[in-house]
């Protein structure tokens, strides 16, 4: 259990980590001044709480000056009793993938599946076991400017509805010989087929690449 200092702290980081994202896609000035203004409330929340300048806070961030790492994709695997597996219709290139997508500052990785899987179908999911930690580099995905670790963790549904958000356009489950055209960026047949295999299985190891 987090102490109240570092769950300030893991809110703080929250907080910035939303409205960097926002700051990428506002056009808007009212929104892009209103995230600049909650990154320095996320800078003084934790200045409090560690003690640091703001300014040396501020510095720890722009410039970047750690080490650059792997972004980390998390994918739910949901099965139903007929086998066929739980897709998502991409609005971005119009088609389909797991559910899933960047994990969050402040989620866990099981987190993120779960949560996911909510925005993206409507179910309300529980994760079984994680199945496979995939280097996307290992496969023949189109280029990509980032390098990307995926998380593959088989899920079940426990509820939920229909719903869909807005950046998914369909939902539905499909079986493996007669796939969807398929977003060749998030997933490829080849991996559905073996995050397949790994599922029917229960004692097969976690496949890492």
């Amino acid at each position: 259990m987090q102490n109240k200092a570092n769950r300030l702290i893991t809110i703080a980081q929250r907080i910035r980590a939303m409205c960097e994202t926002a700051l990428v896609y506002s056009h808007n000035d009212y929104e892009i001044e209103r995230s600049r203004e909650l990154i320095e409330i996320s800078e003084r929340i934790t200045s409090i709480v560690t003690g640091l300048k703001e300014d040396e806070i501020k510095a720890q961030y722009n410039p970047v000056k750690e080490y650059v790492t792997p972004k980390v994709d998390i994918r739910a695997v949901i099965f139903n009793s007929k086998d066929e597996i739980l897709l998502v219709r991409e609005k971005a290139d119009g088609r389909w993938s797991l559910p899933g997508g960047w994990s969050d500052v402040g989620f866990t990785p099981t987190e993120i599946a779960v949560k996911e899987a909510k925005e993206e179908t409507g179910f309300d999911v529980r994760v079984v076991r994680l199945l496979a930690v995939l280097d996307k580099s290992c496969y023949d995905h189109p280029a990509s400017p980032f390098y990307i670790y995926k998380m593959c963790f088989l899920c079940e549904i426990t509820g939920g509805d229909d719903a869909l958000t807005f950046d998914i356009l369909d939902k539905g489950f499909f079986a493996l010989d007669n796939l969807p055209p398929l977003s060749l960026d998030r997933i490829l047949p080849e991996q559905i087929a073996m995050l397949d295999n790994l599922r029917r299985d229960p004692a097969s190891k976690v496949y890492c690449d």
